[in-house]
């Protein structure tokens, strides 16, 4: 039997046995992204409705520092947020070094710009088809931003989605601040790292199927959401009867 034959085998065993070291990586992980989005979301989408409405001097200069904070390198985010926690940083006090709290705080950092900007795209859309009209009834540039990203609530919920695939499947950042201490900091991708250097391979493979079957159901639940937006459309235009209330 070949290696990948009995790594697969291995890892599919690991799996089907609930091992309890292997999920218990897998819930880190989970809790660690989740707990990154909801914090990163909730700052994002108030930044990016509010960016795309107001108009102030600079702001195209803050567009581009925003979409170039798109291409941001999870190892330089890592080394910042290490930085800023290190004994020696202006945020050492709060002893988050190694600590859940730090991988929190570097996915935060990571997922704020990609829920931004493409809020922003979102709502700035919306902005064009349907500004006008609010701006005629009297509405102002933050309540304006409010009503027009939840008029665009179904296409922002895929820009949630994609926020956390964006979380869950980085390992530079995690790496850095984490530590990827076994039974504290250790999460799906820095395990299949550090299991693959190791010849551990049908762990690291158990971890690779698993973080691939959550990144596939994250897509399956977009393509789902943009069907079930196109049905509720229902190729109307204008505002949707939420709005226009």
């Amino acid at each position: 039997m070949s290696t990948f034959s009995e790594s697969a085998s291995t890892a599919l065993s690991l799996i089907t046995s609930f091992d309890a070291g292997l999920w218990t990586i897998v819930g880190r992980s989970l809790a660690v992204s989740a707990t990154a989005c909801v914090i990163a979301c909730g700052l994002g989408l108030m930044l990016g409705a509010w960016l795309a409405v107001a108009r102030f001097a600079g702001r195209d200069a803050v567009l581009t520092v925003l979409n170039t904070l798109l291409a941001l390198p999870s190892v330089v985010v890592g080394l910042l947020v290490y930085l800023l926690l290190s004994r020696t940083g202006p945020l050492g006090f709060l002893g988050w070094m190694f600590s859940f709290k730090a991988m929190v705080l570097a996915q935060v950092v990571l997922v704020v710009p990609v829920v931004t900007a493409l809020t922003r795209q979102t709502v700035e859309d919306a902005e064009r088809a349907h500004g006008e009209q609010l701006r005629s009834l009297g509405a102002r540039t933050g309540l304006r931003g409010l009503l027009l990203a939840w008029d665009e609530r179904y296409a922002l919920l895929t820009v949630l989605i994609a926020s956390f695939g964006r979380a869950i499947s980085e390992v530079g950042a995690v790496m850095i601040v984490g530590g990827n201490i076994d039974g504290f900091t250790r999460v799906m991708t820095t395990a299949i790292a550090l299991e693959t250097s190791k010849g551990d391979l049908p762990l690291a493979l158990a971890l690779g199927l698993i973080l691939l079957a959550v990144v596939l159901l994250l897509n399956a639940l977009i393509s789902g959401l943009r069907r079930w937006r196109e049905r509720l459309d229902g190729g109307t235009v204008g505002l949707s009867p939420a709005l226009a209330a």
